[in-house]
């Protein structure tokens, strides 16, 4: 039986409360808000939990194996190398941290202690992804030459982080899962409209080498939701629309060919083939509850951690270098490669 806290009871921490009850080895324990109103929420829906505002008290509890913390990302830190140096396994929601070096010290005093660590990227645990992941790995798209993100809404405005940390690790998460490497360099333009030094909306370049670009585009100041992805392959095209209640995932038969050979100008045309548009069948699962489930069995079975710690810091490292890019005009930063992704992971 695993022992839990949950830090963190405001937007994302009582669907982590949730989910990890449901669980017959999980037992959260503690429910942990520095706002007594969440708490007193907390407690009216799971009376059985014990409700804290001491994160000392969650940590200093030797009953409690792992903590789960969803505050703030400049508190990432400091809470979960508190927990780790007290021997407890951590579950971070993204980003890891706000550093690259906070990330590296995090992953290497777990890895010292034997502990785990875990960063919660839900959306490569979503069955819409692991299709798109399946798709490409068969080769259906044949070669990916681009991959254009947009994660666009009007609010909610955050007063510690801009709109790029906010809304783009969770597009970073999914292109490094989907293409299996990390970019060379990454370039960044945005502007604070509203709260000055606070970007609201950017537009991110990778760079991933031999002409294959992703671009992301990411904004609170929107007046429509928009969750959406495109891949560019060379044998056909691929929409993922997040919120499509059904059709999530549209592949089109679309390309562009050059001919192989032509003698004089008025020869050369390029050709376009057109074909059909389908939609794959996807058996729906809440990604939240599979990327718990991971972390559980992480630590009482010792399974493969699909979203470990080396994952979160190449999140952060993009992220840091597009800061950069974003301080100097857009102007390009070259990205120290950490390791290539190796997720050889079946499809859902």
């Amino acid at each position: 039986m695993l022992t839990m806290a949950v830090v963190g009871c405001g937007y994302w921490g009582p669907n982590l409360i949730r989910n990890f009850s449901s669980f017959s080895d999980c037992r959260i324990k503690y429910a942990c808000d520095s706002d007594a109103s969440r708490l007193n929420h907390m407690k009216a829906l799971y009376p059985h939990i014990e409700t804290v505002s001491d994160f000392e008290a969650v940590v200093r509890d030797p009953d409690v194996h792992a903590v789960a913390i969803a505050t703030p990302v400049c508190s990432h830190y400091p809470m979960a190398k508190a927990c780790l140096e007290n021997g407890k396994h951590v579950f971070i929601e993204k980003p890891m941290a706000a550093s690259t070096e906070n990330c590296s010290d995090l992953i290497r005093t777990a890895e010292e202690r034997g502990l785990r660590v875990m960063v919660g990227h839900t959306f490569i645990f979503s069955p819409s992804v692991r299709k798109i992941k399946e798709i490409i790995d068969r080769g259906a798209l044949g070669d990916i030459l681009y991959v254009s993100a947009r994660r666009l809404n009007l609010g909610l405005f955050q007063k510690d982080i801009n709109v790029m940390w906010d809304l783009a690790p969770h597009d970073l998460s999914i292109i490094l899962y989907l293409l299996g490497q990390v970019p060379i360099s990454v370039n960044c333009q945005g502007q604070a409209h509203l709260n000055a030094g606070i970007e609201d909306v950017t537009v991110m370049t990778l760079n991933f080498g031999k002409g294959k670009l992703a671009i992301i585009q990411s904004s609170w100041l929107d007046p429509n939701k928009v969750r959406d992805m495109t891949f560019v392959g060379s044998r056909r095209m691929l929409v993922y629309n997040d919120l499509e209640p059904n059709e999530k995932i549209k592949i089109f038969d679309k390309r562009v060919e050059t001919p192989p050979y032509y003698d004089t100008f008025a020869e050369f045309h390029y050709s376009y083939h057109y074909g059909d548009v389908y939609s794959p069948y996807l058996k729906m699962h809440e990604p939240l509850k599979l990327e718990c489930q991971n972390f559980i069995e992480c630590i009482l079975n010792g399974a493969s951690c699909e979203s470990d710690g080396h994952y979160g810091l190449q999140v952060v490292r993009i992220l840091e270098g597009a800061s950069r890019s974003l301080k100097a005009g857009g102007a390009q930063v070259e990205l120290e490669t950490l390791r290539t992704v190796q997720i050889a992971r079946a499809a859902a």
